[in-house]
């Protein structure tokens, strides 16, 4: 337990032209994604909006899952939040939570984030959900890993430094 104010950190998987879903669920499939994903939340509050909440479909095992929704019924192994910025309150004591989707709650929460962790998916894929800018308020920190079709990212809160080429 931390007596300071837990970390917010966003994680999200976004194509090149920053498709992150399609038809309420992600439009690709890759195990190492999912490998980094559940490494990197495993054991650390999630929060999550109701769509992603519904397109993963059940609680995620080994997290505390926080779903904002006005319409959602209270449901075993989740907590409810009506106010996306009652996060603090609800994680008070945790050290480190993890903002993990979708579009509309990024546009909300990613203003109190610290880090941002992006798996970028190296292609052009076809979506209805997309990220909202970030760039102009992270700026890269390191990259973690690569592969062909994938490289992970992690961002900092910071002025961006100039155009990057990515």
């Amino acid at each position: 337990m931390s007596s300071s104010p837990p970390r917010l950190s966003a994680v999200v998987a976004m194509a090149e032209n920053r498709v992150i879903g399609r038809n309420g669920s992600l439009p690709w499939h890759y195990p190492e994604d999912l490998k980094f994903f559940k490494k990197l939340t495993l054991g650390h509050p999630i929060l999550m909006g109701r769509s992603t909440y519904k397109s993963i479909g059940k609680p995620l095992p080994g997290r505390q899952n926080i779903v904002i929704s006005r319409t959602l019924p209270e449901t075993p192994g989740l907590t409810i939040l009506r106010n996306a910025h009652q996060w603090r309150e609800v994680v008070a004591g945790e050290a480190q939570a993890f903002l993990i989707g979708g579009a509309r709650l990024f546009e909300t929460l990613l203003p109190e984030c610290s880090e941002l962790y992006l798996t970028l998916v190296k292609d052009e894929v076809e979506g209805d959900v997309f990220m909202p800018p970030f760039e102009a308020d992270f700026e890269l920190a390191e990259i973690l890993a690569t592969s062909s079709a994938l490289e992970f990212r992690r961002y900092v809160r910071g002025k961006a430094q100039g155009p990057r080429k990515e």
